[in-house]
């Protein structure tokens, strides 16, 4: 009765762990959210930000992470020089009122260099804000790149014009809804800088 036992879990197990593995992943969504409206008081202004979902596959820890890149300080002085800017983890509601234009899911590597190059935007040399050329979306598109995706041109004040156009040159991740999401392998070069 063991040796049946014995003989039947085996398998099952090694199901189970080859499984285990392929559940594994970190998916990349890139969102936009609409703007010019007021929630709760608040003025809200057109946005790009990115979220990171899943299980590293090498320490099995979950991945529940989302950043934006905005101005410290806004107001209206932004309109006529730069300031400082600051990475911000947007709150769940905030996440679920984005609207979703690319998905891809990224190796642990991929996820790692795309959360060090999210944490250089929060460095001196990373976290000038100037609206028109150094925004959310400038902060995307280098995420983007990081993952291995080709970008739109920049610099733009619209997100969702921008990750429309990005969609469309990178087909394979563009969001469909609850398709599975494009699995690619993201450039290891997450240098400041980048492209």
């Amino acid at each position: 009765m063991i040796g049946t036992m014995r003989r039947a879990g085996l398998p099952g197990l090694l199901l189970a762990l080859i499984a285990g593995s392929a559940w594994a992943e970190v998916t990349l969504t890139f969102y936009a959210h609409p703007g010019a409206r007021v929630r709760d008081g608040n003025l809200l202004f057109p946005h790009a930000f990115v979220q990171a979902t899943g299980t590293l596959e090498d320490t099995g820890d979950t991945v529940d992470w989302a950043a934006g890149f905005t101005a410290r300080n806004p107001g209206p002085h932004l309109l006529f020089a730069r300031g400082d800017g600051v990475v911000e983890l947007p709150n769940p509601r905030y996440v679920g009122e984005g609207k979703p234009y690319l998905r891809l899911t990224v190796s642990d590597a991929g996820y790692r260099a795309v959360r060090a190059r999210a944490d250089w935007w929060n460095t001196p040399e990373g976290w000038v804000y100037d609206l028109r050329r150094r925004n959310c979306i400038t902060f995307i598109a280098d995420l983007a790149r990081v993952a291995g995706l080709q970008t739109a041109a920049e610099p733009s004040m619209k997100p969702g014009s921008f990750l429309e156009a990005t969609a469309a040159l990178n087909p394979a991740a563009a969001w469909r809804g609850d398709e599975a999401p494009l699995a690619t392998e993201p450039e290891a070069d997450p240098t400041p800088g980048g492209r």
